[in-house]
């Protein structure tokens, strides 16, 4: 990597990092608000899903605005807003102010990801480095976010740690507004473009940007994001169900049997956060592997590897808690592999002056359309058995790896 590169790559992998870190801490913060303002959990958990629905579907129109205005200043805006909304929280006095803070939230963060990668796509020459890295600093703050939220509420009131946890994206902010780099590096003697100015333009670049090759990128991330939704969802509760079934009620030695601590231990919640943990690595390969390998063919062999998972989770399981281990391991690794061969597939299918387009709407479909996997799991676990539910999993995986094959054997990007 040169100068540019690591430049633009630190100041990316601390807007992603921000960006998952406030995500996954919000449901911690989420137990101290029932008991704060006497509220059932169906009306906070509206009141957050509006904050986790405008992240999904701000996307798009975040798109439209890096094409327009350029990733440095978008992702300041949006490190700088999320950083005042969790400052907005330490004055909310009810679920009117958690709401109006949550959405201030998802507003600010939905342009990240069009912004973020927009940037390395355009300006980083070592564009598979850039896109592990990047995507190793998510999985930090995915893993990082509930677990540092969990310690400072330890010490501290939770009104502080809001605090506390807005300075990091204040200061990145500013930061970034004077870092210096060139966000076109990569692309240097092509052709860019500002974004459409009116709705007409806004057709036009759209219709421009869904070549049928690219059509087929958005049915695979689209797939891909019912899958990483449907599975990280309800993991948790199953990893619980494993683990008594394979050694039993698990209790640390190091704690008094009777007291608060012993009885708020759960070791699923470990495991899963260790699951995330792996997934640095994962990520770091994944994003190697789009240097080595063509993208789009790569995410054919790790969609085969994760509707494998999908299969043999529930045989793993049973051969005992080794077999638990290994295999949620592996999934954490693979699913986590998959994110920069994805965002290396879509710049590929994408040109230069759409980008942030380009990604607004493959993110709007990962986050977006990938929040029906939820529901469709939350179904077959409520109907079903559980290897129905991984077998509903593979499904997604299976689909978006025919897609991929067709992808790389009868198109050629913007084709």
């Amino acid at each position: 990597m040169n100068r540019n590169d690591r430049s633009i790559v630190g100041f990316v992998m601390v807007g992603h990092a921000m960006v998952h870190l406030y995500e996954l801490s919000i449901p911690i913060l989420m137990t101290i608000w029932l008991l704060e303002f006497s509220v059932t959990a169906a009306l906070l958990g509206t009141a957050v899903a509006v904050g986790y629905g405008l992240f999904g579907v701000g996307a798009l129109p975040g798109g439209l605005l890096v094409d327009r205005y350029g990733s440095r200043w978008l992702i300041a805006v949006c490190l700088g807003g999320m950083g005042l909304s969790f400052l907005a929280l330490r004055f909310a006095e009810g679920i009117v102010g958690v709401t109006v803070a949550i959405s201030l939230w998802g507003l600010s963060a939905s342009v990240y990801h069009p912004a973020g990668l927009t940037l390395i796509s355009n300006g980083v020459e070592a564009r598979g480095r850039g896109f592990a890295y990047h995507g190793m600093a998510g999985n930090v703050g995915i893993a990082g976010g509930p677990l540092l939220t969990a310690i400072l509420l330890l010490f501290f009131e939770w009104r502080l740690v809001t605090v506390l946890l807005a300075v990091p994206a204040l200061l990145a902010a500013v930061v970034g507004l004077t870092a210096e780099f060139d966000p076109t590096a990569a692309i240097e003697g092509e052709t860019v473009e500002t974004g459409p100015t009116s709705i007409p333009e806004f057709f036009t670049d759209t219709r421009r940007i869904f070549t049928l090759g690219f059509l087929f990128v958005f049915a695979i991330v689209s797939l891909n994001g019912l899958y990483y939704r449907g599975m990280l969802t309800f993991l948790p509760d199953l990893l619980g169900e494993f683990l008594l079934s394979t050694v039993g009620e698990v209790r640390p030695g190091i704690f008094d049997p009777d007291s608060p601590l012993a009885e708020t231990f759960d070791a699923a919640q470990y495991l899963y956060a260790g699951l995330l943990t792996v997934g640095i690595g994962g990520q770091y390969l994944g994003g190697r592997l789009t240097d080595w390998v063509e993208p789009d063919r790569g995410i054919i062999g790790m969609l085969c590897c994760l509707t494998a998972i999908a299969i043999g989770f529930v045989p793993a399981v049973r051969s005992g808690l080794w077999g638990l281990l290994a295999v949620s391991a592996l999934l954490g690794f693979t699913l986590f592999a998959m994110q920069p061969l994805t965002q290396a597939t879509i710049a590929k299918y994408s040109l230069p002056d759409s980008r942030g387009l380009s990604f607004g709407y493959t993110y709007l479909a990962i986050f977006g359309i990938g929040a029906l996997g939820a529901a469709i799991v939350g179904t077959v676990r409520t109907y079903g058995s559980t290897s129905a539910v991984f077998l509903a999993l593979a499904g997604f995986s299976t689909a978006a790896a025919l897609l991929a094959v067709i992808l790389v054997t009868r198109y050629e990007p913007n084709s």
